[in-house]
């Protein structure tokens, strides 16, 4: 199947072009102009029982996703390295729960978070949300009958997610997924 690409994504200067980097507000409005095209976001196949998405061309040569999310899913706890990111719900509602506090990038396998530090927002149709580097969150649709949809973007394209589990305030890493691993 071709990559659909929104009008949106196209009238960018393409990154080979771009002298400067893509700053998260520009991803937040590209991710937000294209959650609310009809065309990009009906171009997606959804699954009743698991997580779909396709790739987009996200400006100034970030990587962009659009994801379908079925009632009761989720990502998992996890951050996207050195990338700055923002995502934009289309449909539905999701849950982001995330940490307020910039962890380590690396040298860790265990830490205990300090209880402060967590946060929680719902992000319906038309809302969307920026971050920075090593922003370590998880998303979900908790919505028990009602699929969700979302885009997503990322400055520099993902270099890598680092995978967490949690168990009350200890965030242990569990694995490392590469690109290859998901395209």
């Amino acid at each position: 199947m071709p990559t659909p690409l929104s009008t949106h994504a196209q009238a960018h200067t393409p990154a080979h072009a771009r002298a400067v980097p893509v700053t998260a507000a520009e991803l937040l409005d590209f991710a937000l102009r294209t959650a609310a095209d009809p065309a990009v976001v009906d171009s997606l196949p959804l699954d009743p029982q698991g997580r779909t998405w396709i790739r987009l061309e996200g400006p100034g040569g970030s990587e962009a996703w659009v994801i379908g999310w079925p009632p009761g899913t989720g990502t998992g706890w996890h951050d996207h390295a050195e990338s700055q990111g923002a995502f934009a719900t289309a449909r539905g509602r999701l849950t982001e729960r995330s940490l307020a506090v910039r962890l380590p990038s690396e040298g860790w396998r265990s830490l205990e978070l300090a209880p402060e530090v967590d946060r929680s927002r719902s992000l319906e149709a038309g809302r969307g949300r920026a971050f920075g580097e090593h922003h370590v969150h998880e998303v979900l649709n908790e919505s028990p009958d009602e699929h969700a949809v979302s885009v997503h973007a990322y400055y520099p394209p993902l270099p890598l997610i680092r995978r967490f589990s949690r168990t009350g305030q200890v965030l242990t890493l569990e694995h490392v997924e590469r690109p290859e691993d998901w395209q």
